[in-house]
């Protein structure tokens, strides 16, 4: 069954715009779908249409010509092109700009998986030429159309990945996002670092998936993978460049007793964090179930993040902290994760960051049940459910 995926309408309203349409993101997020997808439709409406897949080598060897007979090759191709792991393609962006520049009546849209191929010339040849969609694997809503016994346990199981949705055994899914994971390193890493490496770096993204959630030092990973500082944060910026891992920063208002430069790290999908550690267990029969709540909240976020805002962490040298901050248009909303929560009860960090920050308008405390809203002296906290955590960035627009 196919999913609807919710960024698919944003992209087709971009058909009728001249700027190129460029979607990143990890493998098997499902951007080949949404191009194949938005080619039918494009069809449908009797617009002249051409997929180059360059993955394929027959499809790529296409482009193995002068730039001016690519363009040439491009101008021939219809009036709407989609390019599939457009990365491939050298000087993909001076080309796109020499079509757009030259007026030719000519809609693109492409995809690719390694920010550090796309966006070392995106930038500069193609800025204001472009839109830039990164593709995450499928939220709450999305795996739901598809997975209605229990999608919430599905999700911190398997994750979010299509592909996954669509395999009915268990032992076949695990199998699958395995085999996700060996491709990312053999593919997308195996180009960027040096084999004798890939060992450490395997290490490195296991040490991740293990302190996922928690504050964590480079020196303390580069001691234990055995590998400098400066490496390490080498391989942290490919994973980021990669769209594997993200960082969350701290938030401080310059208080004292803030921590002020630590982050936390968050890979991106519950099953590929599963295959890694090679536990994929019931929540219920988990250690570390908080962190997989508390990642599960951090990717439907992830959903609604816009050019005005943020996610951030916020912590004081004491203990006390606060799972996420969601800040939009600089002001920051705390939320807290908890697995089972007394929904009468305020946690200990939210009550310490409302105390140094009285002008909050308004608090979460996300659980397995909803509650009530209550106050807390002028602070709204709501009281919202694993399953409505997406409503949270719709409930802070004053």
């Amino acid at each position: 069954m196919d999913i609807n995926r919710s960024v698919f309408n944003r992209l087709y309203d971009d058909l009728d715009v001249k700027k190129s349409t460029i979607l990143v993101g990890p493998r098997q997020v499902g951007k080949t779908y949404l191009l194949r997808k938005l080619a039918k439709k494009a069809q449908d409406l009797g617009k002249s249409v051409t997929f180059f897949d360059l993955e394929q080598p027959s499809e790529l060897a296409q482009f193995n010509k002068s730039e001016q007979e690519i363009l040439k090759l491009l101008r021939q191709a219809g009036q709407v092109i989609f390019i599939d792991e457009f990365h491939y393609l050298e000087n993909a962006s001076k080309l796109i700009k020499a079509l757009y520049d030259h007026g030719d009546p000519i809609k693109i849209y492409a995809s690719g998986s390694s920010a550090l191929e796309i966006h070392k010339h995106l930038k500069e040849s193609l800025a204001g030429r472009k839109f830039i969609y990164q593709i995450l694997p499928c939220n709450l809503s999305e795996i739901s159309q598809v997975i209605q016994d229990l999608p919430f346990d599905y999700i911190c199981t398997y994750g979010g990945l299509p592909g996954t949705v669509q395999e009915e055994s268990p032992d076949r899914k695990k199998q699958l996002l395995s085999e996700i994971l060996q491709a990312y390193i053999l593919k997308d890493i195996k180009a960027l670092i040096r084999e004798e490496n890939l060992r450490a770096f395997n290490h490195l993204m296991y040490l991740l998936a293990q302190s996922q959630g928690s504050l964590v030092s480079v020196d303390n990973l580069s001691n234990e993978v055995g590998m400098t500082s400066k490496t390490i944060n080498s391989y942290l910026e490919i994973l980021l460049l990669t769209y594997v891992n993200f960082p969350v920063y701290s938030y401080s208002r310059n208080l004292g007793n803030e921590l002020k430069k630590s982050k936390k790290f968050y890979l991106y999908d519950l099953g590929i964090r599963n295959a890694l550690l090679k536990n994929f267990s019931s929540l219920n029969q988990r250690q570390d179930s908080g962190t997989v709540v508390e990642t599960f909240v951090f990717h439907e976020l992830q959903h609604y993040l816009s050019p005005e805002t943020e996610i951030r962490f916020w912590r004081l040298k004491t203990g006390e902290e606060v799972d996420f901050l969601w800040i939009r248009n600089q002001k920051p909303y705390p939320i807290e994760v908890k697995l089972n929560w007394d929904l009468n009860k305020i946690p200990q960090g939210l009550v310490a960051y409302l105390n140094r920050y009285p002008d909050t308008q308004h608090a979460f405390v996300v659980s397995q049940h909803s509650g009530q809203n209550i106050e807390f002296n002028k602070t709204i906290i709501s009281y919202l459910s694993f399953e409505d955590a997406h409503k949270i960035p719709k409930l802070t627009v004053y």
